[in-house]
């Protein structure tokens, strides 16, 4: 992985720390809105993280295996990537 390492765990660890105080708050019984709210920023956290993930892999793995001559696997590695987001 070609991402910055630290600033992705940092982001996991906060996305797992909002996902556990979705459990508290379930388990709690607390109004159904701030649940809501607590899920979209978590998925915005994770969505963030996807972002930053796959912009790296183009930047890094896709155009090296471009210069390569082997990146047809990458483009194709891509697609389905995309494919999955837009569902």
């Amino acid at each position: 992985m070609k991402s910055d390492r630290t600033k992705i765990t940092r982001l996991l660890k906060t996305a797992r720390g909002q996902m556990d105080g979705l459990i508290r708050m379930v388990e709690n019984d607390r109004y159904c809105i701030d649940i809501s709210n607590q899920i979209l920023a978590t998925q915005a956290i994770l969505k963030n993280i996807n972002h930053q993930i796959l912009h790296d892999h183009l930047n890094h793995c896709v155009k090296e295996a471009l210069e390569t001559g082997t990146g047809y696997e990458k483009i194709d590695e891509i697609m389905a990537i995309l494919d999955k987001l837009t569902k």
